[in-house]
């Protein structure tokens, strides 16, 4: 309790899932939390448990591929707490796996870079600015296994976790000599709504477990855990690492 203590969290994606999970565990600690996502009514609920467990929380209606969107997450986060200490990029979809890039076409190829990548970097140009006047902050990006290794996911996924990880890098370069850190974190596979259509298929999953040497799927805390270390004063001397959280697939 408490390692995130009087620090205020803007997490994307947190209507389900790895954001969810993250924004749950962020108000056990102490943290002040603004979740957004495009699914009002899930965030409402999630807010409302948080309230109930003594945690504050609100919830902003948020397209991570528009600038627009991001200005008014950013100002609603500063009017209701003052300040953003963390920025947890955690929103995404994922690409066709039936595509190569031979078979992707221009359409599938957009919006996965747009709600991917374009918003990792509309997140940390609208929170840096906040950050500096502060005197620092911690940034951490949710890129993947693909963005590590090309055998990870669809052609278009894995170009998008893969400019995640080194805008995290570049971002981790130049914002240091302003306290302002940043991480990428690499899952593997994880139980989340997103992913429960490929679990719920025994020959697939088994095919999964072949390659995790932990030989078992992770679940969304696990991911929830590595943005609290990550968030936390914890990591003070950590920026531009790459933290996998995969099961030892990646150490293949």
């Amino acid at each position: 309790m408490g390692r995130l203590e009087n620090k205020v969290a803007i997490i994307t994606g947190a209507a389900n899932g790895m954001g969810a999970a993250t924004a749950s565990m962020f108000a056990k600690e102490g943290a002040k939390v603004v979740l957004t996502d495009l699914q009002e009514e899930k965030m409402q609920e999630l807010v409302s448990v948080i309230k109930e467990k003594g945690g504050e929380a609100i919830a902003v209606k948020h397209n991570v591929a528009s600038g627009a969107d991001w200005d008014r997450v950013r100002d609603e986060t500063l009017k209701a707490f003052g300040k953003i200490d963390v920025l947890i990029n955690n929103a995404g979809i994922t690409g066709d796996y039936t595509k190569s890039a031979e078979l992707t076409d221009e359409e599938e190829w957009q919006k996965v870079i747009d709600i991917n990548l374009k918003s990792v970097y509309l997140g940390v140009n609208r929170v840096i600015p906040i950050m500096k006047e502060n005197g620092g902050g911690s940034i951490v990006n949710i890129s993947s296994i693909a963005g590590l290794v090309g055998s990870g996911g669809p052609f278009s996924y894995t170009a998008s976790k893969g400019g995640v990880r080194l805008l995290t890098k570049n971002v981790a370069f130049n914002y240091g000599p302003d306290h302002i850190r940043c991480n990428s974190i690499h899952p593997g596979t994880i139980k989340t709504p997103m992913s429960a259509p490929s679990l719920s298929i025994p020959a697939i999953l088994d095919r999964m477990l072949q390659g995790i040497p932990l030989k078992y799927v992770g679940e969304a805390d696990d991911i929830a855990y590595a943005c609290v270390y990550l968030a936390s004063d914890e990591s003070n001397y950590v920026t531009g690492a790459e933290l996998a959280v995969d099961g030892g697939y990646s150490a293949q």
